[in-house]
């Protein structure tokens, strides 16, 4: 079996448990509000993350190198977890993911101001017709747009806008820095609001809160050792399986249908970024979708992106 094939095991596995993680947020959010879920996300991941920091033997303060990029991408991870939480509790799961997977376009947009990356026509017209697709799953103007649908483009917006500015830090920054301060903000901003939103928990709903925050923690290991063993060129598009995973769940437990709509847009937008990863492989030397491999919604565990440095390979904390 090539390290390849053994990394799109792992990819896939990681993005299933990913998967599994978001059905169980989008059954809490019937009950709870998404500053509630996310509040108690944070709180029972603190330990596990903790575990992982203890590799962390830079000798270092905790203050950032780059104070106000931190500060800007700490609020734009919150905004974006809160947005995707919001949106996988409100949405069907299938529409929400293709929403969410706008966010590598976004990337390659944003990288051209903030990197100074250089991007071609090719990949322009692919990130144009990616937001098409877009267009195609919203349908403005023959469906009403809820406060789902907005959480989920803001999310995706501000995901990737968080992801662009981590590849341009990340370098000089200490991993439990990028770590740390994203889930403290996550605690203090969800914290102000629960007095206003919370509802009692019964010990089994705080229970599938503790697996969401170990189910984000073992996908992302999964997706260390993924991107440890193969290609990235070849890991990445494995995301987009978690739009299968997401019809199955639907169709299975909330009765939800694919849309021929959410069907054609979904597919648009996997097909423009997937191109846009073989084609950022083969002519681009700052590879920012590539290299900058973020999961949304999950602020009670590091992202992976957190967990690399900028060579070929990832690796944990030193």
């Amino acid at each position: 079996m090539s390290d390849n094939f053994k990394a799109v095991l792992l990819a896939l596995t990681g993005f299933g448990i990913f998967a599994t993680h978001d059905v169980i947020i989008k059954t809490l959010g019937a009950t709870y509000s998404t500053f509630q879920i996310i509040f108690f996300t944070v709180l029972l991941g603190f330990p596990l993350v903790t575990l992982m920091l203890l590799r962390d033997t830079t000798v270092d303060t905790l203050i950032p190198k780059h104070p106000w990029m931190t500060a800007l991408r700490t609020l734009l991870s919150v905004v974006a977890a809160a947005g995707a939480f919001f949106a996988f509790a409100n949405l069907p799961l299938a529409q929400t993911y293709a929403i969410l997977f706008a966010s590598p376009l976004l990337i390659t947009v944003l990288s051209i101001p903030i990197l100074g990356e250089l991007v071609g026509w090719r990949r322009l017209v692919a990130v144009g017709v990616g937001l098409l697709g877009v267009l195609v799953v919203l349908q403005p103007g023959t469906t009403e747009l809820s406060w789902g649908h907005i959480a989920a483009l803001v999310s995706a917006v501000a995901g990737a806008m968080a992801s662009v500015i981590m590849r341009k830090i990340g370098r000089e920054e200490r991993s439990v820095v990028l770590i740390l301060y994203p889930m403290v903000a996550n605690f203090v901003v969800m914290a102000a609001a629960l007095p206003f939103v919370y509802v009692p928990m019964p010990l089994m709903d705080l229970g599938l809160i503790f697996v969401v925050s170990a189910f984000a923690l073992v996908a992302m290991t999964c997706m260390i050792a993924a991107y440890r063993l193969g290609q990235a060129v070849i890991v990445a598009p494995m995301q987009y399986s978690q739009i299968l995973w997401a019809t199955g769940y639907g169709a299975l437990l909330f009765g939800e249908n694919l849309s021929v709509p959410t069907i054609i847009g979904a597919g648009i937008i996997i097909a423009s970024g997937i191109y846009i990863v073989f084609r950022e492989d083969s002519v681009s030397e700052n590879t920012p979708v590539l290299r900058t491999r973020s999961r949304l919604g999950t602020p009670g565990a590091p992202r992976v992106s957190t967990l690399m440095k900028h060579g070929d390979k990832p690796q944990l904390p030193e």
